[in-house]
């Protein structure tokens, strides 16, 4: 058990994304800390919380993507088989919906930028706009709406790879910015980070806080699709993962699922043994 008076550091080795569901379910069940929520999505409720973990996923490419509970437990998989149908276009696109502040797509996407400040570091030619004109020209990469221009980082870094080289380390898509600590639910993605190597490339990828029980597998999926089509786009082989959180955690209403996968049955649970 987790010395509960230590901040306490987690490390799980994974093959796939199933395994690192399912190992890190059960490490949940085993070292998360039992606290109420204060503030932010679902106040009030309990929930089992690792103090910060890291999943490294050897071959988070093989399928299926989504675990799959085997039929004995009797329970319904943590995602729908058809819910990546929805979700990877929502993720790769800057589509927003009526009364969303935000989506990961839009932020990585189609990312509003200030053209007052695109249009006065052009003329000073200052160190402060480092990107070629080439990146400014490309349509793909900097969309033009009307008097308004937005940011394609997807696009931006599949160029940067083809035509600058793999070596560097600027190639981050980044969700999170300052004025997030203004929102009451700001996102929970921070930033998917990238790394080309030995031919192949790899995401390291952060959540300040992140549901265990489907957010974890339905989002990892996701990332993984979006993954193979950036590799393939560059030119690459689709490599590993890295993901890693101080928040990721299982609400109490999944409590007894998650038990019941460790071999307890739900009045066994319930009774406390």
């Amino acid at each position: 058990m987790t010395d509960k008076r230590r901040f306490t550091p987690l490390h799980i080795e994974a093959t796939s994304l199933p395994d690192a569901w399912f190992q890190t379910v059960y490490r949940c069940v085993e070292n998360g800390r039992d606290f109420t929520i204060d503030r932010g999505s679902y106040a009030g409720q309990k929930r089992l919380e690792f103090d910060y973990i890291t999943v490294h996923i050897r071959y988070p490419g093989s399928r299926p993507l989504l675990p799959q509970i085997p039929s004995q437990y009797n329970l319904p998989n943590p995602v729908a088989d058809d819910y990546l149908d929805d979700y990877v276009p929502y993720l790769m696109t800057g589509a927003m919906q009526p009364g969303e502040s935000y989506t990961y797509g839009q932020r990585m996407c189609r990312y509003p930028l200030d053209r007052a400040w695109h249009e006065h570091n052009s003329k000073t030619n200052t160190d402060i706009l480092i990107q070629e004109p080439e990146v400014w020209n490309n349509p793909q990469i900097i969309i033009r709406d009307g008097d308004d221009l937005f940011l394609n980082q997807i696009e931006l870094l599949i160029w940067t790879y083809k035509n600058k080289g793999y070596r560097n380390n600027q190639m981050v898509l980044q969700v999170a910015h300052p004025t997030d600590m203004l929102l009451q639910d700001p996102p929970c993605l921070r930033a998917i980070d990238t790394r080309i190597q030995d031919n192949a490339l790899h995401f390291i990828i952060n959540f300040r806080s992140w549901d265990l029980w489907g957010g974890f597998p339905a989002n990892l999926a996701g990332m993984q699709m979006m993954k193979e089509y950036i590799a393939s786009e560059i030119g690459v082989q689709d490599g590993e993962m890295i993901v890693c959180s101080k928040g990721l955690h299982m609400y109490n209403y999944v409590w007894e699922l998650a038990e019941c996968l460790r071999g307890k049955t739900i009045e066994e649970f319930r009774a406390g043994k």
